[in-house]
């Protein structure tokens, strides 16, 4: 039986390299992403199915979800990639703007995950592994906004990934650094320039096919140039002077 996988933001980047790198390896994908031309293009080229929709919207996951158990009658794997840059001033704040990136780059994360979640598992498991960033792990000055984001979905994977190991659901995260995708095209010449070394985005897709079966739920994989992927560790933090422990608070 072939294997399912649901990809956000598929119609470019890490989430169509993802598609192509696991429609290659005989998976079944549907592909979702606000670019309906490219999405479509996108599907036909893998063989896949195909959604356009704004992942920021709650029912834009149900739909995709639906599709998959229509069409293929279950789900396996889940790529939650969709993701904008922030580029929020502070100084002069845009709401809209910032609605917009934390819909896409938060909203769609969780979206995504509630509605996949019941399929995974009447399919007796999966995974999911959402494309985060070295800002989800370090300060970024120079987008304080997209860190924001990027640390919230990395600690939403840290929280859930007991739980949802529970329901036979792997979840874990990519944190790449700065990649050769559409997100980075405007600052391409400067990095070109100073002679820093871009992820392409296959390597990255390469990363999340590994993500998907790595044994430790919660694992987030730090992607770098000329790397292999490595997890990440948080280092511990103080406890009580007493050494005690805190009790399983179910909310």
């Amino acid at each position: 039986m072939s294997t399912v996988a649901l990809i956000t933001g598929a119609a470019s980047g890490i989430g169509a390299a993802t598609a192509r790198r696991l429609s290659a390896s005989g998976a079944r994908c549907v592909l979702v992403d606000l670019d309906a031309e490219g999405v479509e293009r996108l599907a036909k080229e893998v063989g896949g199915v195909w959604l356009a929709a704004d992942v920021g919207d709650p029912d834009a996951s149900l739909e995709a979800v639906a599709l998959a158990e229509s069409r293929y009658g279950r789900l396996d794997l889940v790529h939650l990639n969709a993701g904008v840059t922030g580029r929020v001033d502070l100084a002069d704040f845009d709401l809209d703007r910032y609605r917009q990136v934390m819909g896409v780059n938060v909203d769609g994360v969780v979206f995504g995950a509630r509605a996949a979640v019941p399929l995974l598992e009447r399919g007796g498991g999966g995974a999911i592994v959402v494309t985060a960033s070295l800002a989800g792990l370090v300060g970024f000055a120079g987008d304080p906004i997209y860190t924001m984001t990027k640390h919230a979905v990395v600690g939403l994977v840290r929280a859930l990934a007991e739980p949802l190991a529970a329901r036979g659901i792997r979840i874990s995260a990519v944190c790449p650094g700065f990649t050769d995708t559409p997100l980075v095209a405007a600052a391409k010449e400067m990095f070109t320039s100073a002679g820093f070394p871009l992820l392409t985005a296959e390597d990255v897709a390469a990363a999340v096919e590994s993500a998907f079966y790595t044994d430790t739920p919660g694992t987030l994989l730090v992607v770098q140039p000329g790397r292999q992927p490595v997890p990440y560790r948080y280092a511990g933090v103080p406890g009580p002077a007493g050494g005690q422990r805190p009790p399983d608070v179910e909310q």
